[in-house]
């Protein structure tokens, strides 16, 4: 029977090597890219490692640790839970975090203080001198943002209609053909009602046409059209399935992996 591993690979190139020791490292742009600066210890001013002010996202391995907006531990502090926080705008420490230390664990901390829920974490570091493996990825699969709508206005041409309104020159020009009609058909008396009669029926006939062409119009309106188009951002992650001695697996990383993944000799990932 299959097994899967569910993990979350949170190392991308530079870090790789810093997180051996390191239980938190901080990146200088937002979804941990940029310059990186690890630690594992209490960082009371980060200006002495030339990253102060500079952290726009985190991850944190291991222990709850407190990061401050000020140096020494001061001014407005949030406790960072074990996870990936891909951006720390949302608890307003993007460009802001001069100072970090852990968290004892027996410290009475309010609820209040802590940052949302993270995105899970995997320390994938190498434990002591366990002996290591390549797995051979089977399938990948990148995973971006749902689709971006993209909307735009187009000038429309509409015709409209002046609904219960004859066109006046029609309803005279039919008058007068019909007048015309009816003389020429008409004799002595007869003429006369002739000519009465035609030009009733061609005033009909004039308002009629009024009603038909005369009293329609072209005019423009802007329209709003709106269409979803595939997400043009770079993948959140990626979801990779590898095989090991004969049991498939499935982590999600940061970066695409390639074709093999490196793993210990249960399958678990490891750098």
């Amino acid at each position: 029977m299959r097994t899967k591993l569910k993990a979350v690979v949170a190392i991308t190139g530079m870090m790789i090597a810093a997180q051996v020791v390191a239980q938190v490292t901080f990146y200088e742009r937002e979804q941990f890219e940029g310059r990186t600066f690890s630690t594992g210890k209490p960082i009371r001013n980060f200006e002495r490692q030339g990253f102060n002010d500079r952290a726009s996202s985190v991850v944190v391995l291991r222990d709850d640790w407190e990061v401050c907006d000020d140096a020494q531990f001061r001014g407005r502090c949030v406790v960072l839970r074990p996870g990936r926080y891909p951006s720390l705008a949302a608890m307003r420490l993007d460009n802001r975090v001069s100072s970090v230390r852990t968290v004892s664990r027996y410290a009475q901390i309010d609820e209040s203080r802590y940052a949302p829920e993270p995105a899970p974490v995997y320390d994938n570091r190498r434990r002591g001198g366990e002996r290591l493996f390549e797995a051979e990825v089977s399938s990948v699969r990148a995973v971006v943002g749902p689709p971006e709508r993209r909307c735009w206005v187009e000038r429309e041409r509409v015709v409209v209609t002046d609904r219960g309104r004859s066109n006046v020159p029609g309803v005279i020009a039919g008058a007068v053909i019909g007048g015309i009609l009816g003389h020429q058909v008409g004799g002595g008396r007869g003429k006369d009602l002739a000519t009465v009669g035609g030009a009733v029926a061609g005033a009909a006939v004039g308002s009629s046409v009024g009603r038909d062409s005369g009293g329609q119009h072209e005019s423009f309106r802007n329209v709003e059209r709106c269409a979803s188009e595939p997400s043009k951002a770079p993948p959140e992650y990626w979801d990779v399935t590898y095989s090991f001695r004969g049991q498939e697996h499935q982590i999600q990383m940061t970066t695409n992996p390639g074709a093999t993944i490196t793993v210990n000799r249960k399958g678990e990932p490891r750098t």
